[in-house]
């Protein structure tokens, strides 16, 4: 099978080609990391903010930290466009009640994303109800804490798979139960399999 998505990591810095792509990504977010996109050929739907907003050749965008956004094709018609994902000291500028304890709770979950978090346990140490937790976590970070954790959890498969584990290995080491889930999850969030990924980063 033939890819085309050409993925460079220098330090925090994530650099990621599409040429003639045809892949659409669901709603995900950047966290902690700038996005600038340029369209080099055809043109992209970026969903985000609940507005849609189709950029063509020559066009570029940016993307804050902790937005969700969603890429689509228009037309099905192949794009060729280029990201950068810069990585930006500060998390967060949400103020709030909550907002402090919410950003702990993210911090946790992105410094060890492999980690058994119970919805129920993530509200508890934070003093809030579940239902009220997941609200304001999602308002902040732009994602509910399941659907963070599993991002965070493939970012760290990325990394792990970068430095020659096998995917087998990646998929343990971030929390995956079996590796099947950890391919799912994958190709879902990175729209390339583990091994895929691998080859691309490796060769």
């Amino acid at each position: 099978m033939k890819y085309n998505i050409i993925y460079s990591q220098i330090n925090n810095t994530e650099c990621i080609y599409y040429k003639d792509s045809t892949q659409s990504y669901p709603i995900h977010t950047h966290a902690s990391h700038l996005t600038y996109g340029l369209v080099l050929d055809g043109a992209v739907c970026i969903v985000c903010d609940g507005g849609r907003k189709i950029y063509r050749a020559g066009a570029h965008f940016c993307i804050l930290p902790d937005t969700p956004h969603a890429i689509e094709t228009v037309d099905d018609v192949a794009y060729s466009m280029m990201c950068v994902c810069v990585f930006v000291d500060k998390m967060s500028n949400q103020a709030g009640i909550g907002a402090e304890c919410i950003m702990e709770l993210k911090k946790r979950i992105l410094d060890t994303p492999e980690d058994v978090f119970l919805i129920e346990d993530m509200a508890r140490s934070i003093g809030m109800s579940p239902y009220h937790m997941i609200r304001q976590f999602k308002a902040v970070c732009g994602l509910t804490p399941h659907q963070f954790q599993i991002q965070c959890r493939i970012r760290r498969g990325q990394k792990l798979l970068e430095e020659g584990k096998s995917v087998t290995e990646a998929a343990y080491a971030t929390g995956f139960c079996d590796q099947s889930h950890f391919d799912r999850c994958f190709h879902r969030i990175v729209r390339l399999t583990p091994s895929a990924y691998k080859a691309h980063t490796l060769a």
